[in-house]
């Protein structure tokens, strides 16, 4: 029993022992689990700390956002006022410069209108003529009345009426008709449209009042000189004083056509100059000759003509219509134009027309045109236009 008795202390005591290492290795177990609640309990008050600073910065964030927000919108809301009041003065400037082209459209217009019209004015008023070479024979004054002296000093005067005819445009399908009393003219253009018979079938014409251009006169007096001479073509060749004696020597010289001279004036710049006699009959005869040979370094042809003044005097426009010539407008070329010219005449001829005797008439078909011209008594066609 001893040894059952022993033999059981033992084992109790073996089995305090493992119940205490139990104990301390639970009681290290509780320890290191309080180690790690305490430590999750840090991590827990940590977050929850940086929870609260992040809600915090959160809540702030939404603010500074919405007063962002609020900013945007604010800015939005003036950018498009701006916006619309800057489309607004685009559209006002739109208007403004559309109103400006338009009136810039409308001057250009009225510049062209205007340029046109000085256009017809000038051609109105211009001269288009060929003057024709006519030999003019100067008579000099009675010996009997004349003093002595004024053939030298009195130039070659002269005075020539130029007067400008009075004319009207002729196209093709018109015609021309005088007649030879005004009142038939005047019956004629009170009728609107006439009617012609013309062979098989009849003619519309319409009778037309006459507008012509205005007409010119005036009166040119012409003054030569019968001392002075113009030289050009001079070569610039030497100094101006030099060239003065080198063109009075030459022009000294009668074996040459020359005779004395009185002065001589030269322009280095344009190379022409005019040279003075004493006496007249010089000029004329180197007038006659066109050019002259002056000694200069070599011998040199210069041209040489007349010096003289001219004045344009009385001068007179003219315009109206005539009264005796109508135009026939509208005319159809139906049959020949010579054929159709004298069914116009026998029709117009016509009391029971209105009509009465003619004087002239002229009819010319598509597409031709020539120019009239008209005078007191007659009325004379010039196909050359």
């Amino acid at each position: 029993m001893a040894e059952v008795f022993g033999s059981r202390s033992l084992n109790d005591k073996e089995g305090g022992l493992d119940k205490d290492g139990e104990l301390k290795e639970a009681r290290r177990e509780l320890e290191e689990w309080k180690a790690r609640f305490e430590k999750a309990d840090d991590v827990k008050t940590r977050l929850m700390l940086e929870k609260l600073t992040e809600d915090d910065a959160k809540t702030n964030a939404q603010q500074e956002m919405n007063a962002c927000v609020k900013n945007q919108q604010k800015t939005q809301d003036e950018f498009n006022e701006s916006m619309r009041t800057v489309q607004d003065e685009i559209q006002k400037l739109t208007r403004y410069n559309q109103d400006l082209l338009e009136k810039l459209k409308r001057c250009q217009d009225e510049l062209e209108a205007k340029k046109t019209e000085s256009r017809k004015l000038k051609q109105k008023f211009k001269i288009y003529a060929q003057i024709p070479d006519t030999e003019v024979k100067f008579i000099s004054p009675n010996k009997e009345t004349r003093e002595e002296g004024d053939e030298d000093s009195q130039p070659i005067r002269g005075v020539f009426t130029i007067s400008q005819r009075a004319a009207v445009l002729l196209q093709g399908g018109q015609a021309l008709i005088t007649f030879e009393e005004e009142k038939v003219a005047r019956q004629i253009l009170k009728i609107a449209k006439c009617s012609v018979s013309c062979e098989n079938s009849s003619l519309d014409v319409k009778p037309r009042r006459i507008t012509m251009d205005p007409a010119v006169k005036f009166e040119v007096h012409l003054d030569v000189s019968r001392k002075e001479l113009k030289v050009s073509n001079v070569p610039d060749v030497m100094p101006e004083e030099r060239m003065k004696d080198r063109l009075e020597i030459s022009f000294s010289r009668p074996s040459r056509g020359g005779g004395e001279v009185e002065k001589v004036e030269y322009d280095k710049n344009t190379g022409t100059g005019c040279v003075t006699f004493l006496q007249p009959g010089v000029t004329e005869s180197l007038v006659l000759r066109g050019r002259y040979d002056v000694e200069l370094d070599t011998e040199v042809k210069v041209q040489v003509g007349p010096i003289y003044e001219y004045q344009l005097r009385r001068f007179q426009t003219f315009c109206g219509c005539p009264k005796r010539t109508i135009l026939l407008d509208d005319i159809q070329d139906m049959v020949d134009e010579e054929d159709l010219q004298d069914h116009l005449e026998i029709h117009f001829q016509k009391p029971s027309n209105s009509g009465g005797e003619i004087e002239s008439i002229k009819y010319i078909a598509k597409p031709k045109v020539l120019q009239a011209f008209l005078c007191e008594s007659t009325e004379e066609k010039d196909d050359s236009l």
